[in-house]
């Protein structure tokens, strides 16, 4: 097997793998486990790294959206606006505007949204900087969350109903990350 892999060692119970964007592997395994168990485990899922490997080198993913520290806060303030005039549009819609809680940006590294049990709503800045079909994606997907708070088949009932096309815009919006 010719995979180069970093092995991460911790106090966990499980063991994972990680094919990062530069198609480098890293493999999180508990403190005790034998390196051969470890191996034997990234051969069984050889097929499946070597085909993320092919997917990133055939669609490399769109460089990070970068931007300069003295900008940062007027960004902030551009997603804020743009969430909140969003949110103040769909929510009636949606059913769900007596339930919105505290609308917060934040520089979130993985997440382009997120919602609380308490109905309050944090948003990624970068949402200022992307196509407003998507933007408007994400703000529908998290006050979707104001119904449903899961991914379950009528939550997606729940998005579809606003954004019939939510598929095609949920699979633009992976391009960005």
């Amino acid at each position: 097997m010719d995979i180069s892999i970093s092995i991460i060692r911790s106090a966990r119970k499980t063991i994972s793998i990680e094919v990062h964007r530069d198609g480098s592997v890293v493999v999180r395994a508990p403190y005790r486990m034998p390196e051969s168990k470890i191996m034997e485990f990234v051969s069984k899922e050889a097929k499946w790294i070597a085909d993320k490997q092919k997917k990133i080198r055939e669609n490399p993913p769109l460089p990070q959206i970068q931007i300069q520290e003295q900008d940062s806060k007027e960004m902030r303030e551009k997603a804020k606006k743009l969430c909140e005039q969003r949110v103040a549009y769909y929510a009636p819609r949606m059913g769900v505007a007596d339930k919105v809680g505290v609308i917060s940006v934040r520089n979130q590294k993985t997440r382009w949204g997120s919602c609380s049990g308490k109905g309050n709503l944090s948003f990624n800045w970068k949402l200022a900087v992307l196509p407003r079909e998507l933007s408007d994606y994400v703000v529908v997907h998290e006050l979707a969350h104001l119904k449903q708070m899961n991914h379950s088949p009528a939550f997606w009932k729940e998005v579809e109903k606003i954004l019939p096309d939510y598929q095609e815009r949920r699979q633009e919006l992976a391009k960005f990350r």
